[in-house]
C-alpha cells in the first residue's frame, strides 16, 4: 500500500518538473518557433508510443494463459 503511495508521489513530483520545464522551454521567446515545434512533435510522438504500449500490453495481460501458474 505505501509502496503505491510513494510511486504515485513521485509520479506526480515529475510530471510537476515536467509540466514546469515544458512551459518554460515554450514560453522561451529566444528558442526558434521551429526547434519548439519540433521537440512538441518529439514528446507527442513519445507519449503516443508508450501510450500503445501499455495497451498492448494491458490486452496481452488479459489473454495469456500460464497453465502452471496457480491463481
Amino acid at each position: 500500500m505505501w509502496q503505491n503511495v510513494a510511486l504515485v508521489l513521485m509520479g506526480l513530483g515529475m510530471l510537476a518538473l515536467i509540466g514546469w520545464a515544458s512551459q518554460a522551454f515554450f514560453a522561451n521567446s529566444e528558442i526558434p518557433l521551429v526547434v519548439r515545434i519540433a521537440v512538441g512533435a518529439i514528446g507527442a510522438g513519445i507519449l503516443i508510443l508508450i501510450g500503445v504500449a501499455i495497451k498492448d500490453r494491458i490486452k496481452k495481460a488479459k489473454t495469456e494463459d500460464f497453465k502452471e501458474v496457480e491463481r
